[in-house]
């Protein structure tokens, strides 16, 4: 059973599960290297197994959708005290704090939200490339992320069509769109 703090006890060690799972009976599968929780028949969890005793072992993202309701405990978090996260994170989190108006740090948690579903090296080429272009609000780092992982679109060939190279496709006069909402108007 994971406790109040989203810990499932095995062999003297305690593991983390994503804080909605917290309260709910874990099964706990167990190997030489590895420990992995299940919540009935999903898994939610997975750790380096521990031999030392009495340790947490925490992981941070299972962590973050509590933290984002309750910003104000992300600087002394208990799981989060040991994360190292690439340079670009810091400064991100730097400008969303500074922004008039902006959402600070609960903003720069929606944004470490993404590792629920893509990688730390993924998320932090995208914040990279953000902070690059100016961006720094955290739908565009989903929409960078999920951009990225597309398969890139391949250029149609004609080779093998030679009647289509017969074919002129004319310029697009943009001025006839104008006309058309013009008409619409009136």
């Amino acid at each position: 059973m994971a406790n109040a703090l989203s810990l499932v006890s095995f062999d003297s060690n305690r593991y983390s599960v994503p804080v909605k799972h917290a309260h709910r009976p874990i099964t706990i599968v167990a190997t030489v290297d590895e420990v992995r929780l299940i919540d009935g028949e999903q898994l939610v969890a997975r750790h380096e197994r521990s031999w030392k005793r009495e340790q947490n072992l925490f992981d941070p993202v299972h962590y973050l959708a509590l933290l984002e309701k309750k910003p104000g405990g992300f600087d002394h978090a208990q799981p989060l005290e040991e994360w190292e996260l690439p340079a670009c994170f810091a400064t991100l989190r730097r400008l969303l704090e500074t922004e008039p108006g902006g959402l600070g740090t609960r903003e720069f948690i929606r944004v470490l939200r993404l590792l629920e579903s893509v990688s730390l090296p993924q998320l932090a080429d995208a914040v990279e490339y953000a902070l690059h272009i100016g961006i720094h609000h955290a739908d565009a780092f989903r929409v960078i992320v999920e951009h990225r992982r597309e398969p890139p679109v391949p250029l149609f060939s004609l080779d093998g069509r030679p009647h289509l190279k017969l074919i002129d496709v004319g310029r697009t006069d943009v001025a006839a769109y104008q006309s058309l909402l013009m008409e619409e108007l009136s």
